[in-house]
């Protein structure tokens, strides 16, 4: 009974060259397919979070037209009504609730929005380069 089980356990041999390349293979192929979706997936959430700051500034900016005033909303004259403009930097928004202009940061890009509205900013397919205008510069 041992004979065969020396016999058995010399026999076994590990895994040959050829089965470690195949799995190497495979997880290369795994890694170039997953790596761009993750890059992806990191830029939209920049992108969003971009958004909602915006939104958030173009929200203070109608609280603040709806107290009476009346200059150009700006990181300047908003006062108490943007406690964090969060990624912002730079914004004006007039009166019609458009940010004519506003400048973020994130992730070590930097963000251009011009023209946007609140109804544009919630629209999924506005990325960079969409209707009301957000350009990125960076890596």
């Amino acid at each position: 009974m041992f004979k065969n089980m020396k016999k058995r356990i010399k026999n076994e041999k590990g895994l040959t060259l050829i089965e470690l390349l195949a799995v190497i293979v495979i997880l290369a192929i795994i890694a170039a397919i997953a790596i761009p979706a993750i890059g992806n997936i990191i830029d939209n959430s920049r992108i969003k979070a971009v958004k909602a700051d915006a939104a958030n500034i173009i929200n203070a900016a109608n609280l603040y037209y709806t107290d009476g005033n009346t200059a150009t909303f700006t990181q300047s004259t908003a006062g108490e009504y943007v406690g964090d403009p969060g990624s912002f930097s730079a914004y004006s928004v007039d009166n019609s609730l458009t940010m004519t202009t506003g400048t973020a940061e994130s992730g070590g890009r930097t963000y251009t929005l011009t023209n946007a509205t609140i109804n544009g900013l919630e629209i999924e397919s506005a990325e960079i380069g969409a209707e009301f205008g957000i350009t990125r510069t960076g890596d």
